[in-house]
């Protein structure tokens, strides 16, 4: 098979369940931006040595995907497919993980410049992706029914990815930069 289709010449794509749309439509930003969301998080997993982290972020990889997955179907004629659900049981899980991350950190005194370790770089970086995403999410879910679960997830992930830019540079040793 062909990667390429031809298909998306016109400048349209297809949401599952077959309505084309055009490559600007709102949730094609949204689902495009979860996208690079998890291709930042895949960087920052090449600095994630913790095999309790590695972990969390692998799942967390795995679970950017059905965002995707339920921001690319139109559910006006498809019912999104049960893998791609997310549950309160995600959103828990996710809780635990900042819970856990924030264990032993020093207290916040101020804002935190984006920076230090070069892993806690590529947190922060991830951490703005993700605030970007959110926002798409919520700006399609103006125009199209966006399951709740996905909004909470996101927002809860942009937590997540800050604490562990604490986290990996207080595990390297690398100070925090703080705004004045």
């Amino acid at each position: 098979m062909k990667i390429y289709t031809k298909t998306g010449d016109d400048g349209t794509t297809s949401l599952v369940g077959g309505k084309r749309v055009s490559k600007t439509d709102v949730r094609l930003e949204a689902y495009g931006t979860v996208d690079e969301l998890n291709a930042v998080i895949g960087i920052l997993a090449t600095y994630v040595n913790n095999g309790n982290d590695s972990a969390d972020i692998h799942w967390i990889q795995q679970k950017l995907f059905c965002v995707g997955g339920t921001l690319a179907t139109d559910t006006s004629c498809t019912c999104i497919p049960e893998k791609c659900l997310l549950t309160a049981d995600d959103i828990v899980r996710l809780e635990s993980m900042i819970d856990n991350a924030s264990e032993g950190l020093p207290q916040q005194k101020s804002f935190i410049l984006p920076g230090g370790s070069r892993g806690a770089a590529v947190c922060h970086l991830a951490r703005t992706v993700c605030r970007r995403a959110e926002r798409n999410i919520i700006a399609a879910s103006a125009v199209c029914n966006v399951d709740r679960n996905v909004i909470v997830f996101i927002n809860r992930l942009s937590d997540y990815l800050f604490v562990m830019s604490r986290r990996t540079n207080y595990l390297s040793g690398t100070p925090e930069i703080y705004w004045y």
